[in-house]
């Protein structure tokens, strides 16, 4: 896929005439220990760097699962409103958790600034903590009787 400099796509859906092509390049880029190199239009050849073939990779294999895939590019250290807006919360509450130390903050002048690998960070720990919390809750209704063998021979 070739895009041009001055056009800007917040995702990407490939078409069904591409699946093939994708699914091979999902192969390729699969091989453990090969060191995949980009070839341009005269010949020259670079090696892919280590980042850079993890997106690629991640992408492609999305795209041959057939999602839509988006790249949305960070500063490395984001305001409060982008750090919220990252977190699908409101900056009121990320200004909570920033003065609660849940999450690390740098202040530059009178602003803080959030490092998106800690936002990272707290989102995969708050996510886990929300799953492990409704496999609780789950376990409790079952040993509490709200599921039944009516209900799993329903969903079968």
């Amino acid at each position: 896929m070739m895009l041009r400099h001055n056009v800007s796509l917040d995702s990407v859906i490939s078409p069904n005439l591409e699946a093939q092509p994708i699914k091979e390049l999902e192969r390729i880029l699969s091989v453990k220990g090969s060191q995949a190199k980009l070839v341009g239009a005269n010949g020259e050849q670079i090696t892919i760097p280590d980042s850079v073939y993890q997106v690629l990779h991640q992408a492609v294999h999305a795209m041959a699962s057939g999602k839509v895939v988006s790249v949305v590019i960070q500063d490395r250290e984001l305001t409060t409103q982008k750090a919220a807006d990252f977190l699908k919360v409101s900056r009121p509450h990320l200004i909570k958790l920033l003065e609660q130390k849940e999450i690390p903050h740098i202040m530059v002048g009178t602003h803080r600034r959030v490092r998106f690998e800690d936002l990272v960070k707290y989102k995969r720990q708050r996510d886990s903590k929300r799953q492990e919390g409704l496999k609780q809750f789950t376990q409790f209704l079952e040993d509490e009787g709200f599921y039944d063998d009516e209900t799993s021979e329903l969903d079968q």
